[in-house]
């Protein structure tokens, strides 16, 4: 079976009691966005989710999955849109800041902590702080590099009678910052509710053409002679790395007419220089929590040729 058959498949499982469609006419509609038009398998299944979703008058949340979730632990959880169990103890509890949002705090098990939003709307249990649940179909979600994960109204919970002893998921790296990535600087991240993925051209995968909030964002490369680290700085973490805001940055652009001004001026500020950088660790990104600047060590010009020529 194709991978284009089996997203249709588990499409046809999701949506087959809710609208009128065959395996068939949902393998058409993916083959079709992804032969004539290229768009990636992934962008595509999302695509027609929502076609469904749409016409149904559902919400995803309505739908989940229909078992067989992988079960996964935190360091595990690298990619957003997927339905996983997990198996986890509550760490820390936050307010609030929406009241959509029931519950928000951190789940942890051996091998870190993660993120956890549990819908109002939902109407799921009270979680305890120190408890430990194995909850069945949670959705992973992603904002600047973060993963987290989303309980719903589908999302099973299972206090457990044990204790997790919760690991610590936090890396430092240091060496010089030889490059910034492309994506890095003012861009835009999708408007929509729930959602936050940067925007291509002006379109959201999962939205299409949307207006798009601006935000501040670097993707840089961390070389200490020996080995690359690939680090995500977040809007906080990049104004106090570069001392260029969100509100200096669109002013720049405005100015420019060109918003890959912002990411031309940090590089400028930041390239060569040396520092140490402590976060948790997703994939093979390390998020930047704390940063601390460093005195370039002796065999530092190695290092500042391989950055010149990046």
């Amino acid at each position: 079976m194709s991978d284009i058959q089996q997203t249709a498949s588990d499409l046809y499982e999701q949506f087959s009691d809710h609208v009128d469609v065959t395996e068939d006419e949902i393998e058409e509609r993916l083959d079709r966005l992804v032969s004539e038009y290229k768009v990636p398998l992934s962008e595509a299944r999302r695509s027609v989710e929502s076609h469904y979703l749409d016409e149904a008058g559902l919400e995803r949340d309505d739908i989940g999955s229909r078992g067989g979730n992988e079960t996964v632990q935190v360091e595990d959880v690298d990619e957003a849109e997927q339905w996983v169990d997990i198996t986890a103890k509550v760490v820390d509890l936050w307010e609030p800041r929406s009241d959509s949002v029931g519950q928000v705090g951190l789940l942890g098990d051996p091998t870190g902590t993660i993120k956890f939003t549990k819908w109002a709307k939902s109407d799921l249990p009270e979680l305890e702080d120190g408890s430990v649940y194995r909850f069945g179909n949670v959705v992973t979600d992603e904002y600047q590099g973060r993963f987290s994960v989303k309980l719903n109204r589908t999302t099973t919970i299972e206090e457990l009678d044990e204790d997790i002893e919760v690991g610590d998921n936090d890396e430092t790296v240091e060496g010089a910052l030889v490059d910034i990535q492309s994506g890095s600087g003012l861009i835009k991240r999708c408007p929509e509710e729930d959602c936050t993925r940067v925007l291509q051209n002006g379109r959201c995968s999962e939205h299409g053409e949307v207006e798009g909030e601006f935000d501040l964002r670097i993707k840089g490369v961390l070389d200490d002679g020996d080995d690359v680290h690939e680090v995500i700085f977040n809007d906080e973490s990049t104004e106090s790395l570069t001392g260029i805001g969100l509100e200096e940055a669109k002013q720049m652009a405005k100015d420019a007419l060109d918003t890959t001004v912002v990411a031309d001026e940090m590089r400028d500020r930041v390239l060569g220089r040396y520092y140490r950088v402590t976060g948790p660790t997703l994939g093979r990104y390390v998020l930047a929590n704390d940063i601390e600047e460093l005195s370039a060590p002796d065999d530092a010009e190695a290092v500042l040729i391989k950055a010149r020529s990046m």
